[in-house]
């Protein structure tokens, strides 16, 4: 299991923590409300009792019990109605401006929404009908939980993206100062060799050595071009892609196997859009030397180039083995790789040069084992 996917692993049972903390949260809460709820509808049930003694006692009876109980409702909101809904009394509206006609009828659809009213039989000849709905602290306790987890929620987005952000800043840092100090290191011995070169042409004897030598001095200057560029942020100019994808492969052509096959396909000779040579150039070698790697030394390689409103698209086919699908979430990332030898950068390098510094998109369009993958590449026609 590499370093990724056990990320996977962690962040799936951090994900299922989470999901049975909040389940848990909102199963005691809702429980608590259930309770509340009771006890409310208890207290109701009581005050109407109240309320029908007051209205049947006679008139040498004891209130004070009654009243009592009636005054003691200090949170449930309440209304009083005949059975023609007309409002006879209420109690704990707590209405935001003054009471009016409208407000009260309007609380009372509400109540009848909520709950069935309570009936108080007044002298056997009419009844009155007693309408409640959840205290303000009921309500504010059935709707916490549902806050409080979106707050956490939210909070730990934020510091997601917030820890996500410095990662990504860390990760371009230590990207840049690898490239910087790469080209650097390199610099120096290259200069040296190069002068040495010089030195050889003079002697007639050496020739075709140099000849040689200086192909892979020139190979070495490219190699630092590059680095000194992606340690950087290098100049995009408008350049003929499908010019510049045609010398890639022509080089790539002299250092593949014989067996190799490449094709480059245009629907246009001229497609215009801006680009660091060096850069794609870089792209397009590491993509092809994978794909000859998938081949196994024999196979065909096609490059196909089209154009839409807002990209100019590189498609690279090959006909190798294909993607493992467990590689296939995590190709562009640092270290992946199903060869035994190499660092796992190549791809994950090509992705940092189209999307960071020429704002495109790099993505495996197809991937059939056995059959081939197809890369695509989007760069937009305006940086």
């Amino acid at each position: 299991m590499n370093i990724y996917n056990r990320k996977k692993t962690w962040k799936f049972w951090l994900l299922i923590f989470a999901i049975i903390i909040g389940i848990s949260s909102l199963f005691i809460t809702n429980s608590l409300v259930k309770s509340l709820a009771y006890e409310e509808k208890k207290k109701i049930e009581i005050w109407a009792y109240a309320t029908n003694q007051m209205v049947n006692i006679s008139d040498d009876g004891n209130f004070s019990l009654a009243i009592k109980v009636m005054e003691s409702n200090e949170n449930i909101p309440i209304i009083l109605a005949d059975e023609n809904d007309s409002i006879l009394n209420y109690r704990n509206l707590n209405p935001i401006s003054e009471i009016t006609d409208e407000y009260l009828q309007k609380q009372l659809a509400i109540m009848k929404q909520q709950n069935e009213p309570i009936e108080i039989q007044v002298f056997e000849e009419y009844k009155q009908l007693l309408y409640y709905k959840d205290s303000i602290l009921l309500t504010r306790l059935r709707y916490y939980p549902m806050f409080q987890l979106g707050l956490i929620t939210l909070f730990m987005f934020i510091a997601y993206l917030a820890f996500s952000s410095a990662r990504k800043a860390e990760q371009n840092q230590v990207w840049a100062g690898m490239a910087k100090e790469t080209a650097h290191q390199l610099g120096t011995p290259l200069s040296s060799l190069m002068a040495w070169v010089e030195l050889l042409k003079s002697k007639a004897e050496t020739k075709d050595m140099v000849l040689e030598m200086e192909k892979d001095v020139a190979r070495l200057e490219t190699i630092t071009d590059r680095f000194s560029k992606i340690g950087s942020k290098p100049t995009l100019e408008n350049k003929n892609i499908v010019k510049v994808v045609e010398e890639a492969t022509n080089y790539l052509k002299s250092r593949l196997p014989e067996k190799v096959i490449i094709e480059v396909y245009s629907e246009k000779p001229s497609i215009i859009v801006p680009v660091s040579v060096v850069l794609l150039n870089w792209v397009i070698e590491n993509i092809c030397k994978n794909a000859v790697d998938a081949m196994k030394g024999e196979g065909l390689i096609k490059i196909e180039m089209e154009q839409d409103e807002t990209y100019v698209k590189i498609h690279i086919k090959d006909t190798g083995k294909g993607i493992e699908p467990g590689l296939m979430n995590s190709i562009f990332k640092p270290g992946v790789t199903s060869k035994k030898r190499g660092w796992g950068l190549g791809l994950s390098l090509s992705k940092r040069i189209i999307q960071e510094y020429h704002k495109g998109r790099i993505y495996v369009k197809s991937s059939v084992e056995g059959e081939g993958t197809t890369f695509s590449i989007l760069i937009p026609k305006k940086s």
